[in-house]
Parts: C-alpha cells; sequence; structure tokens
C-alpha cells in the first residue's frame, strides 16, 4: 500500500513538474516573439512622445520652412536602404562612411534640427523614444505641413548600431536609372507600382540640384524637355558643370513649390519633370496609366501616397531586444 501511495505521488509530482516546465519553455517563446512594430507604442512608457514630435516639427517648419522637405527625403534614404533604423544619421567614423556622405545622399540636410525633437523628447523621457521613430515620426508630421495626408503610422522601432554605407547604391535608385530597375527596387521592400507613382509625387515639393540636371541641359538640351521650361533651368543652372558646394537649383514645381499636391503629374505629363525619371515616369507604359489618373484625382494620389508611406516606414525594423535607444542620434551608444 505504501508502495502505491509513493508511486502515485510521484505520478502527480511529475505531471506537475513536467506542466511548469512546459508553461516555462512557453514563457521563453513568448519572450522570443518579438511584438513588432504596433500604433501608439509609447501610450505606456512615455505618453506625451508623439506630441512633442508633432509640436517641434510645428516649431521648426515655422521657423525653416525646408525642414519639411528633409523629413519627408529622410524616410525614404533611411527605411529604403535595408531597415528603418535610423542608420543615416550615424556620422562618420575613423571605421566606417556614414551614409550621410555618400554619392547618392547629396543635398540631404537639416540633421541638427533632428537632435533638436531627439533633444526634446530626451528631456520628458530619457533613454525611451529610438531615433528611427522620431525620423519616422517627423516624416509623418512634415508630410503634413506641406500640405498631405495625415498618414497614421506604427513606431516601436530601434536604432542601428552601423551605418549601410556599403549598400546605398544597391538599394536607393539613381534618378538616372530605368524606370523598370526604380519598380524593382522599391518592388523589394512590397510597394508596387501605383505605390512607386506616388512616392515620386514628393517631387511636388523642394528643390532639385544642377549638379543632377545638367545632363539634361549640356553640351545639347534634351529634346524631351518642353522647350518652354528649358530658359528658366538655363538661368537657374548657368554652369555645365556646376560647383556642387554652391547652392545652385531649380524649384521642382514652380506653381506650388512649398505645397505636396498633384501638380507634379500634370507637369511631368506636359514634359517638365526635371530628372530623368520624372520624364520617365510620365512617358513609360507601366506607370504613365497611374500618373495620367493621379494628375485627375489628388485624392487618389493621397490615398497611395499614404499607402507606399507606410510600408516603406515598415520594411525591416528592428524591434524588441534588436538595435539599441541611442542616447544621441549621430552616434551609436558605447558599449563596455
Amino acid at each position: 500500500m505504501a508502495s502505491s501511495s509513493s508511486s502515485s505521488s510521484w505520478c502527480v509530482f511529475l505531471v506537475v513538474f513536467l506542466g511548469l516546465v512546459a508553461a516555462g519553455l512557453g514563457q521563453d517563446q513568448d519572450r522570443d516573439e518579438e511584438p513588432g512594430l504596433v500604433m501608439n507604442f509609447y501610450k505606456d512608457s512615455c505618453p506625451q512622445a508623439e506630441d512633442i514630435i508633432t509640436e517641434q516639427v510645428k516649431l521648426l517648419y515655422k521657423r525653416h520652412k525646408n525642414t519639411a522637405f528633409s523629413w519627408l527625403r529622410n524616410i525614404f534614404h533611411d527605411c529604403a536602404v535595408q531597415s528603418c533604423d535610423a542608420s543615416l544619421l550615424l556620422d562618420t567614423t575613423r571605421r566606417t562612411l556614414s551614409e550621410k556622405e555618400t554619392d547618392r545622399s547629396f543635398g540631404l540636410r537639416n540633421f541638427r534640427y533632428l537632435d533638436t525633437i531627439k533633444e526634446a523628447v530626451e528631456r520628458e523621457c530619457p533613454e525611451v523614444v529610438s531615433c528611427a521613430d522620431i525620423l519616422v515620426l517627423s516624416a509623418r508630421d512634415g508630410i503634413v505641413a506641406l500640405g498631405g495626408p495625415y498618414i497614421p503610422l506604427k513606431t516601436g522601432r530601434r536604432d542601428g548600431r552601423k551605418s549601410r554605407s556599403d549598400v546605398v547604391e544597391q538599394y536607393l535608385p539613381d534618378h538616372n536609372e530605368s524606370i523598370s530597375s526604380v519598380l524593382d527596387k522599391f518592388g523589394a521592400m512590397g510597394i508596387d507600382t501605383p505605390g512607386v507613382v506616388a512616392l515620386l509625387g514628393a517631387h511636388s515639393v523642394g528643390r532639385t540640384h544642377c549638379v543632377k540636371l545638367v545632363q539634361r541641359l549640356y553640351p545639347e538640351v534634351d529634346p524631351a524637355l518642353n522647350p518652354d521650361h528649358v530658359p528658366h533651368m538655363l538661368k537657374k543652372c548657368p554652369d555645365s558643370i556646376p560647383d556642387p558646394k554652391a547652392v545652385q537649383y531649380v524649384r521642382n514645381d514652380r506653381a506650388t513649390p512649398m505645397k505636396l499636391d498633384n501638380n507634379y503629374y500634370r507637369n511631368i505629363l506636359d514634359s517638365k519633370g526635371l530628372l530623368l525619371v520624372d520624364h520617365q515616369l510620365a512617358h513609360d507604359p507601366l506607370t504613365r496609366p497611374f500618373v495620367k489618373k493621379m494628375a485627375k484625382n489628388q485624392d487618389y494620389f493621397f490615398k497611395e501616397f499614404g499607402r507606399a508611406i507606410t510600408i516603406l516606414s515598415e520594411n525591416n525594423p528592428l524591434t524588441g531586444s534588436k538595435g539599441e535607444i541611442r542616447k544621441q542620434c549621430n552616434v551609436a551608444n558605447k558599449h563596455h
């Protein structure tokens, strides 16, 4: 009887023990699963984070209108290169060239104002909000400042620790590439043809440096350019080999240069696109139908633009235990 009783007790103990082990394994598995991006990620850890970022973007835009162009360009240059992890913001070190200093990043600026936003957030919640999320949310709010749509974007990104300058050329389309190549690069991120057409609508605002477009003017004017637009371009870019440090540029859209709108599509259909990619977008059979639709319907442009920005902002982020929360956006934290 005693033997039978002890045997029963042992069986009960074994069942309970195995149950506890299984539960523990389950918890480990849960810990291994990264939470990913969610809406309002900081609602508990830093409830004011998004409001602070929005307020700072508005203040900075009021003082320096061109910051909004920078916010918008940042999301493209950071998120399109392997991961949306603020690697774009890292400075050059003795070992690694910064993405900011590659040829493909020519004209990028206003990074100091991202530091201003980061400092404001740090005062409220030290070492909680990532530079990657600040970069993405400042783009969201910059789009609104330019008259574009409000795009709800998820948060929860963490910051990368290294620059990706060695692969920038592989991921960022160049303004002289074929449309099929541009579509392929964006397609690898999950952005389809109407999404690509909409993203290039960002050329509705800001300016293009003469360095990027003189090959369409010298030694001979590209016959594909609208002849009515050429004198203005030649006036703004009088040198066949412009000084890259000189501030020589042409406004992307002379009619509404500070407004994100569908006027860009009307311009490129009228052969007034500054870059070769703008012209190709309007005339390639793969993209022309979407260009024509967006030229007629700004709501459609905004809908596709918002969808494409969302996909771009969620490109391969670092979440959970990956990456870090940088104390300063231009340098990785020191790990001892």
